[in-house]
């Protein structure tokens, strides 16, 4: 039973850090309909930021996640109004031929400036060790880990579907010329759309830093698995990436705890077998209907 829990705990804790690493991506390809292979890099930005605040400069943890968000928004602001919307007309394998090719300038960059050994976060005293629940010991900074995130997706959910920015950024993506008509900034819209989940991934980058590890190798390592939390949870709302993340983290977790020789095979498994059942995502349009 203590197996259990603490698979099931460690499986939602990385579940829900996989989420906060896709729904960028989620939110850029369901509703700007743009395939951004170099998110990951923008993980691997806010990542970096957060280590350098925290380690070298003693900034606070909290603030150093802070930092990282903003960091990651800002440079996903900038790339977005000078390259990205240059392309938001052309067709995917143009738009996953440039952001490959991004994600592959940002990995020799960062080699080059912060060097491949691998960097972990200084976490503060109180997110260190094991706290005890029902006589069960669980790790402080992965329940740290559910609660953000936890707020996060909802925090999200309600921004997409009961604000006005919600509002106007489904107008935009359904008819752009339409809703420039109504006074709706398009541009101004995408723009933000994308610095939020470029700041996402630099959260959550920066959150799996101490989990994950970080390199600059981490776009590349990472890339499969937010994709496939993207494809099985569908684009079209931020429920089926989140529900797809929690089953494939907890299965990734029990795969390595009961059958760690077959690696990664579980996960994969998994999500040929969620896609043979929902072609189009947990809550894919088509699956909807």
């Amino acid at each position: 039973m203590t197996t259990l829990f603490t698979i099931l705990f460690d499986g939602v804790a990385y579940g829900m850090l996989l989420f906060v690493l896709a729904c960028g991506l989620a939110v850029t390809m369901g509703l700007m309909n743009f395939v951004n292979l170099a998110h990951g890099s923008f993980a691997m930005a806010g990542g970096y930021i957060c280590a350098v605040m925290v380690n070298r400069l003693g900034v606070p943890f909290f603030a150093g996640l802070g930092l990282a968000f903003l960091g990651s928004a800002l440079i996903g602001m900038v790339m977005e109004r000078g390259l990205y919307r240059h392309l938001y007309g052309r067709s995917h394998l143009e738009q996953v031929l440039f952001t490959v090719g991004l994600m592959f300038m940002s990995i020799a960059g960062v080699d080059y400036v912060m060097g491949s050994t691998q960097t972990f976060i200084r976490l503060p005293q109180a997110l260190q060790g094991q706290i005890d629940v029902f006589g069960i010991g669980v790790g402080r900074y992965r329940l740290m880990i559910i609660v953000i995130c936890g707020l996060l997706t909802v925090g999200l959910q309600l921004i997409l579907s009961k604000t006005r920015f919600g509002s106007r950024l489904r107008a935009a993506v359904d008819d752009p010329r339409v809703a420039g008509g109504l006074g709706i900034n398009v541009p101004q819209v995408f723009a933000l759309t994308f610095a939020f989940g470029c700041g996402l991934a630099g959260l959550g980058g920066a959150l799996g830093a101490e989990i994950l590890g970080l390199d600059p190798h981490f776009p590349l390592k990472f890339l499969i698995y937010v994709l496939i939390v993207v494809s099985v949870g569908g684009t079209s709302t931020v429920t089926g990436p989140f529900l797809a993340a929690l089953l494939l983290g907890i299965g990734d977790v029990a795969g390595k705890y009961y059958v760690p020789n077959l690696g990664a095979f579980v996960i994969y498994a998994m999500m040929i077998a969620l896609l043979l059942w929902r072609p189009h995502g947990l809550f894919g349009r088509a699956a909807a209907r």
